[in-house]
Order: structure tokens, then C-alpha cells, then sequence
């Protein structure tokens, strides 16, 4: 991984999006993950006690669970399967991998790479499997195979749910990663200048795509307007263009399905009373012509509209005012 991080970096902004400097940190998340998985492999404990019988100890030892199916989403093309994957094969599992079809280059870069690692160490062939198709051949058959004991997904809270349920009705176990709808509460005490850097790289890094992004701004009604209007001088800086260029910031959405996903927020927004104060637009012309790339938004809403409490997955950002900590509290959750 380490040899081939420039490329791979390179592979994971060319087909999913996100900028080229997003690109290489996600190969090195696998590249840290695979050392923290070789000094876990070394720690592996179990208890041991006395027992109440007479020369009798008892103890405890971890065994494999033996398949365990990794279901990764096309924001984080291939750390989500490392983080899975390195930890399920230390501790003697085999892994099979369904990545999103939209971004399977990515998972046959890495999949090649991490299966020559494996055979030039003689590890037994089929330990990491691949299944590069889309989920209407490998979908609920997957989620429903009685030999794969433990599902790992990322995804949607919907897909989480459907996925928990196929798998629970066999008694499986899973492991479910999905979405968010994050908030940063603003205070009066709050370092205005190291809250805008965290505000502006949570709200448009990835392009918003992110489960981790911010979505939701609360802030105290005293700085209110001074922090937009600082907000709003940096959203006009951000560069948008090809993602492979260093001096973009944000790459394009993952399809016009997630363009689409865009629109209706900004539209659903004006419909329930809220204020668009900046972006929205979708770019066209030059440089543009995927019909991919559009302008983060930034909205003036109540945080009991219903699109602000559903997750938008595209750089759209709610401005929320309060009054007390409490209030804010209580809005954030």
C-alpha cells in the first residue's frame, strides 16, 4: 500500500470525487490500519481463572468466526473494506467484499494488490474474495447466506435496516455503519477563526458526502451574524473543479442521482419557510460538463423542518439560531 499510495490516492479521487489530498489520506487510513491490525494480531488475550474443581483451570480462546462479509458504500472507496478486513483476517477470518458498483476500480486496485501480498506469503488462496457486481445480482442472497456469519455495512440508515433485518431473521450478526446528521453548536466563548476552518472543511469536505459531515450549524444569537458572515466570505473561496487539480476543495457528487438528491433539498427547503443564503446551483459549461458539479449551499431554516432532520448526503449546510446552551443541547440531538 505504501508503494502504490500515490496511485491509489490518485484512483479513489478519479473515480469517486473527493480531492486528490482526500485521496491519499484514505490510502493512508489503510495503510495505518493494516500496522494497527499487526500489533493486534499480538494481542489477541483471554482471561484465565481457577475453578472450583480440583486441578481444573479454565480459560478463554478466541476462534474465527470463519466468512465474514464486508459492505462498503462508494464515499470511502477502500478504507471502510481495511478497516473490516485487516482486523477480520488477524483474527483467522476469511473475507468476502462487496464494494458499491460505483467505484469497483478502486476495490480491484486494492484487492489485487492485498491478494499478491497474501500469495507471495503463502497464505492460503481465497482469504480476501471479491465480488465486483452490482446489488441486484449481490444483494439480499448475500445478506441471507447462512455461511457468512458476521455482515459488515456501510451505508444508509435505510440500508442499515434492511440489511439487520435480512440478516437478523437468519440469526447473524452484524455490524452497521450508516448515516448522521450532524451538528457544531457556535457559542459567545467559541474561537470564531478555529470554528470556521472545522465548520467549512465538515460542511464541504468530500463534497458533504460524508456521514461524518456537518449538516447542521447552531449558533448563539449574539455571534450569529458575524460568524455568516465570515461563513459566507470562505464559502465564496472554495474552489470547485477537478478534483485531481491542488487547488480544488471541492470534487464533483457521485452521480446525478446525488445531484438530484441536491436539488429536492434546496427546493424542500424553500417550501417549508427556510432561506437559501448562498449556493445551490448546479454548474454547467466548461470544465463542468459531467453535470456533476454543483455549489454548496448554505440555508437559514428551523431545525424542526423535515428535510433538516433527514440526511441530505450533498454539501448543504442549516443555520440554526439559539438562545441558551440548553436550547442548543436539545437541538443538536
Amino acid at each position: 500500500m505504501r508503494e502504490n499510495k500515490e496511485d491509489l490516492g490518485r484512483l479513489v479521487s478519479y473515480e469517486m470525487g473527493k480531492i486528490y489530498q482526500e485521496g491519499l489520506g484514505e490510502v493512508q487510513e489503510m495503510i495505518d490500519i493494516c500496522d494497527f491490525a499487526v500489533g493486534l494480531s499480538r494481542q489477541l488475550h483471554g482471561f484465565t481463572m481457577h475453578s472450583e474443581r480440583p486441578n481444573h483451570r479454565m480459560y478463554e480462546q478466541y476462534h474465527p468466526l470463519g466468512i465474514v462479509g464486508v459492505i462498503s458504500a462508494f464515499n470511502f472507496p477502500v478504507a471502510v473494506w481495511s478497516w473490516n478486513a485487516m482486523l477480520a483476517m488477524v483474527c483467522g477470518d476469511t473475507v468476502v467484499w462487496k464494494p458499491s458498483s460505483k467505484v469497483m476500480l478502486c476495490a480491484i486496485a486494492v484487492h489485487n494488490i492485498i491478494a499478491k501480498v497474501l500469495k507471495d506469503n503463502d497464505v492460503p488462496e481465497g482469504t480476501v474474495c471479491l465480488v465486483a457486481g452490482n446489488s441486484k445480482n449481490v444483494g439480499d442472497n448475500f445478506l441471507g447466506d447462512k455461511r457468512v456469519p458476521l455482515i459488515s455495512a456501510t451505508g444508509s440508515t435505510a440500508v442499515g435496516k434492511r440489511v439487520g433485518r435480512i440478516v437478523g431473521e437468519r440469526l447473524g450478526r452484524s455490524l452497521l455503519e450508516l448515516g448522521g446528521n450532524n451538528a457544531i453548536i457556535i457559542t459567545p466563548e467559541a474561537d470564531i477563526e478555529m470554528a470556521l476552518r472545522a465548520v467549512l472543511f465538515g460542511s464541504v469536505g468530500t463534497a458533504g458526502q460524508r456521514c461524518t459531515s456537518t449538516r447542521r450549524l447552531i449558533i448563539h444569537e449574539s455571534v450569529y451574524d458575524k460568524f455568516t458572515e465570515k461563513l459566507l466570505n470562505s464559502y465564496k473561496h472554495v474552489r470547485i473543479g477537478n478534483p485531481l487539480d491542488s487547488k480544488t476543495l471541492v470534487g464533483p457528487l457521485i452521480d446525478k442521482g446525488a445531484v438530484k438528491d441536491f436539488t429536492n433539498a434546496i427546493a424542500e427547503v424553500k417550501n417549508e419557510g427556510g432561506k437559501i443564503i448562498y449556493g445551490g446551483e448546479v454548474l454547467s459549461g466548461e470544465g463542468y460538463e459531467s453535470g456533476c458539479y454543483v455549489v454548496p449551499c448554505i440555508a437559514e431554516v428551523k431545525n424542526h423542518f423535515k428535510i433538516v432532520q433527514h440526511e441530505t448526503f450533498a454539501p448543504v449546510l442549516y443555520l440554526i439560531k439559539y438562545k441558551t446552551i440548553e436550547e442548543a443541547i436539545e437541538l443538536s440531538e
